[in-house]
């Protein structure tokens, strides 16, 4: 169950995103402590994050570097404190918060093509390099995105887009990068704070990657509505399931 959990989330992050609707259920559901699952997911879905950051290293070497060294060292930041969050909350409290958040991320994963058309637009950025807000911003989305990986994806984008970048690749490209930054560095505290499972970790790790291979491929392919669709119902459904547990 876990090695086909980890495989279709990896097709899914690569297609359309929400692969951590199907690893921390199915880490749940097979006995492994909610505050372990949710530790032990993000480091079954992390490998994928450095695929997709070199896919886009054309757009990132067009960007400031002094910049984008700052909002890394932000993301590696803020990645730290979620997962610091994570390790500190009691099991019960975080098992209450599960089904909130799986809904919270579905409902932002359902909504991100209407955020990002509401919150973008050319010439939002009120000085260069963005408003004021960008960098605060991005550090507290680095807070949920180590605390809770669940769409982080769409956040970013949509932080980035109202922050006056109108390029959808350099928003891509800054989206990867950060999510990188900060899941490795919130799953190296969890490795330290020991709350991986794994035994459980290492073959999702494993299924994912072949995952995201085979869903790379399947991009080219598949209608990404009907995959949203999918994930939209997947996130709906595992917030009710968590509810009624």
């Amino acid at each position: 169950m876990l090695g086909a959990a980890a495989f279709a989330a990896g097709v899914l992050n690569a297609v359309a995103g929400g692969g951590s609707f199907l690893t921390l259920p199915a880490l749940v559901f097979a006995g492994v402590p909610p505050v372990a699952a949710n530790a032990t997911s993000a480091l079954a879905v992390s490998p994928g994050y450095l695929g997709s950051t070199l896919g886009f290293r054309a757009e990132l070497r067009a960007l400031p570097r002094r910049r984008l060294m700052r909002e890394s060292l932000l993301a590696a930041l803020g990645g730290i404190a979620g997962g610091l969050l994570l390790v500190f909350t009691p099991a019960r409290l975080f098992a209450g918060i599960v089904p909130w958040l799986l809904l919270f991320a579905t409902a932002v994963f359902a909504a991100g093509p209407l955020l990002l058309r509401w919150l973008g637009g050319p010439g939002a950025a009120s000085q260069e390099g963005g408003p004021r807000w960008r960098e605060p911003a991005l550090f507290l989305v680095a807070v949920y995105g180590g605390y809770f990986n669940g769409g982080l994806g769409i956040l970013l984008m949509a932080l980035y887009s109202v922050a006056g970048e109108t390029r959808l690749n350099t928003i891509n490209a800054l989206k990867n990068l950060n999510s990188l930054v900060l899941s490795w560095l919130s799953v190296a505290t969890f490795v330290l704070a020991g709350a991986i499972a794994w035994r459980e970790g290492l073959l999702m790790m494993v299924a994912a990657t072949l995952g995201g291979y085979v869903g790379a491929h399947l991009a080219r392919r598949l209608p990404v509505a009907w995959v949203r669709a999918a994930v939209i119902v997947i996130g709906l459904a595992m917030s009710v399931v968590f509810f009624r547990r």
